[in-house]
């Protein structure tokens, strides 16, 4: 059963959303936030798996909100909602440590995909919005150190995120920023499915990603993979 909590000041928006949860029988609403500063301490005291967090939201907006809850090691994975598919915001959310996005208007079955997703924590990376996303904001990667966004990015200096991987992991890393599923990693590098896990579950401890969608940052970060 997945606990999902609703952050969202729009008290229609939360109507939709519950109706939509509880109509599911693998699913559970444990609570619902009108901002930022409430949702955190609801996912402090009830610890759901996944919350819906709108991003513009008066007082903590979601951004804010999802960099408190990554800070204080919450289990909680965030899914960002925003109204437009390429929001600048929704990429803060992910820079923040979102575990991914929707837009609000996506068709319900997308929603509830897309919460298991989260929730799964082998959530197929990088849906088609996400990169798109990316990509339309991979100009606003932070300018430090080896993240500068100078298009002459020197392959002896690699990002620090990337050192301790070995060429087999940062090969898997820079497949799972092009969106590639353990099943298509698999097939391209003659690997079982089982290895790929195991690959893919190594990359994220050594790079200290939460989850895919954030290794996915990392891969654009450090240039493993480029806009398209």
């Amino acid at each position: 059963m997945t606990t999902v909590l609703i952050a969202d000041d729009q008290p229609l928006q939360r109507m939709g959303f519950r109706m939509l949860l509880e109509s599911q029988d693998d699913m559970t609403l444990v609570g619902e936030a009108a901002g930022g500063a409430e949702a955190v301490r609801l996912i402090d005291r009830l610890h759901p798996d996944v919350v819906l967090m709108d991003i513009r939201m008066p007082g903590l907006d979601g951004i804010e909100a999802t960099r408190r809850i990554v800070a204080a090691g919450s289990r909680t994975r965030v899914l960002i909602l925003t109204t437009f598919d390429l929001d600048e915001y929704a990429y803060a959310g992910l820079r923040a440590g979102a575990s991914g996005f929707l837009v609000k208007d996506a068709l319900p079955e997308e929603l509830l995909s897309g919460i298991r997703a989260v929730a799964s924590g082998d959530a197929v990376v990088a849906p088609t919005l996400t990169r798109r996303l990316l990509d339309a904001y991979a100009h606003h990667l932070p300018e430090s150190g080896e993240e500068t966004g100078s298009s002459s990015a020197e392959p002896e200096a690699p990002h620090p995120a990337i050192a301790p991987l070995t060429d087999r992991e940062r090969e898997i890393l820079t497949v799972i920023g092009q969106g590639w599923t353990n099943a298509e990693i698999a097939a391209r590098f003659h690997l079982a499915e089982s290895t790929v896990k195991t690959h893919v579950g190594r990359v994220l401890a050594k790079t200290g990603s939460r989850d895919r969608v954030q290794a996915v940052i990392l891969a654009y970060e450090a240039k493993l993979v480029s806009a398209s």
